[in-house]
């Protein structure tokens, strides 16, 4: 079972705090993790020029920053009993102080309310998506007055069955036992998803002599490569669990055929799914592109919560200086 151990949330100003901040809380206490509450002014906010007459710029500064300072530790006051917080307020663009912040103080996990902009359609905004490309620690962001407990929970995993794939194995497995921890705590169904495809069949026609034949045939051993795939992963899962948790939990495991950034969303719509548990990186060596085209088609049909991981080898363009 993951257990974090130094926590980080990210206060969203523009929308309520409230059902982040709880779960923040809980999992700060039910880890025994310590927890800080970051929050980040925009510079434009700071400027002086804006005020006819008044403070001077180090006096307006601090006046701004003491009262969101005030104002956070006014949210913190429901759970001072349960946890102890810290507070930073910096200034600076979110997602940078964000990450800075994780690779200065060791943090490993970032909870954020999702920014949900008024002007899309999008659950995610900017900062959202670039702490999910960016940032080296796994990035939960949470629908806006969700639920306090999960009633169902999607773990999607990429399973290439033709080739190696640096740290596939570790970002499966971490996905996994994310998703199977928080099912179990939150008494949640928990569901594997892994979408595969086989576009070579439908080219048969081309060149055989049965093209529906020689299809079939295509489709069901590429079935079963994926299958065999899956298994591996379920049975390392029990191993890792005991046979006693995961019976207890059952999870579906659903082997769905077409492309992932079509059957993932519409399957987590299908199952009203509160958390989905995902990688965000792309296999490709490409410099800069740091995000899967899939995980990024995904993440803007997704209107769920979702909690996107990095593999181990993973490495921020955001540095301190």
């Amino acid at each position: 079972m993951k257990r974090f151990r130094n926590i980080l949330y990210v206060v969203e100003p523009s929308v309520s705090q409230e059902a982040g901040l709880a779960r923040a809380v809980s999992l700060a206490e039910n880890n025994q993790a310590m927890l800080t509450l970051i929050d980040v002014i925009p510079e434009e906010m700071l400027d002086l020029s804006l005020v006819p007459r008044g403070p001077s710029a180090v006096e307006f500064r601090d006046a701004v920053m003491a009262e969101r300072r005030t104002w956070i530790e006014s949210l913190i006051v429901p759970h001072a009993d349960r946890v102890a917080c810290h507070i930073e307020v910096l200034t600076g663009i979110t997602f940078i102080e964000v990450i800075r912040a994780v690779l200065r103080d060791d943090h490993d996990l970032v909870i954020k309310t999702a920014e949900n902009p008024e002007w899309s359609r999008l659950l995610f905004g900017s900062d959202d998506m670039h702490l999910m490309r960016k940032c080296p620690c796994p990035v939960w962001l949470m629908k806006p007055g969700e639920r306090p407990d999960y009633r169902c929970i999607v773990a999607a995993v990429d399973v290439d069955v033709h080739r190696a794939v640096p740290d596939e194995q570790v970002l499966n497995d971490s996905i996994l036992d994310l998703a199977f921890s928080l099912a179990l705590s939150d008494f949640a169904e928990l569901h594997l998803v892994h979408a595969w495809d086989a576009p070579e069949a439908g080219f048969v026609g081309i060149w055989a002599n049965d093209p529906d034949t020689t299809e079939r045939h295509i489709v069901e051993m590429e079935q079963s490569r994926h299958q065999v795939g899956m298994d591996r992963l379920t049975y390392r899962l029990r191993e890792r669990i005991g046979s006693e948790a995961y019976d207890y939990l059952s999870p579906r495991v659903h082997l769905t055929m077409g492309s992932a950034r079509k059957q993932i969303p519409q399957l987590v719509e299908k199952l009203k799914a509160d958390l989905v548990v995902m990688g965000t990186v792309a296999r490709t060596g490409i410099p800069g592109f740091i995000i899967g085209n899939t995980a990024e088609a995904v993440l803007h049909q997704l209107q769920c919560s979702v909690l996107a991981l990095k593999p181990p080898s993973f490495v921020s363009p955001v540095t301190l200086k």
